[in-house]
């Protein structure tokens, strides 16, 4: 299907630009979003006469973006989730969730603003892209962790999952294994009990 871009779409092109897409692109992501017309006679005319308005709604949408942009690069959030011994969450951390610690840090931001490629299952420090705006794209980083202690050390570069020692692993290990306080049979205990049976 041949459209008209009503603003720059990353990987398309600019505003005005006519380009070829896929029908259902165009169906159920360019057209409901109102980011580009159908390349009919009567949208091309349509275009060319609100062409002046739309740069002018642009340009002002760009502005404000670059002001957010200005006070939201570089900025942290801290996510307290759950996850287990070796730092696999129980779930996993959305955009929504990303969005709504950015909305109680003041800033006004929709989820599908936030650009998360792979879905974050493990606790740590992500960077993740938020895009205010087609042509304004800012960086924030996102610190996953079990708590505000850990957060912190995480914030400090350290591995906080890099505590234990292998002595410790084998004693969780073991802990594991056996029911808690009973303790292994001697051998003199396992022969007295092969000659009661």
């Amino acid at each position: 299907m041949q459209v008209i871009l009503l603003e720059r779409v990353e990987k398309l092109g600019q505003m005005g630009d006519e380009v070829r897409v896929k029908d259902g692109f165009a169906r159920n992501f360019l057209l409901p979003k109102k980011k580009a017309l159908r390349a009919t006679k009567a949208n091309r005319d349509y275009f060319q006469a609100q062409k002046a308005q739309l740069e002018t709604q642009n340009a002002e949408r760009r502005k404000e973006a670059d002001a957010i942009a200005k006070k939201l690069d570089g900025k942290g959030f801290i996510l307290i989730r759950q996850a287990g011994d070796r730092g696999q969450l129980y779930g996993s951390v959305s955009p929504r969730d990303v969005a709504d610690a950015m909305e109680k840090a003041g800033f006004k931001l929709d989820r599908h603003q936030v650009s998360i490629s792979q879905a974050i299952k493990t606790i740590g420090l992500f960077s993740i892209p938020v895009v205010l705006h087609p042509e304004v794209k800012v960086n924030v980083t996102v610190n996953v962790a079990r708590s505000e202690d850990e957060a912190a050390r995480q914030a400090r570069g350290e591995d906080v999952l890099a505590e234990r020692t292998e002595a410790q692993e084998a004693v969780v290990a073991a802990e594991e294994l056996f029911e808690e306080g009973a303790a292994p049979k001697t051998d003199a205990e396992e022969g007295d009990a092969a000659q009661g049976a």
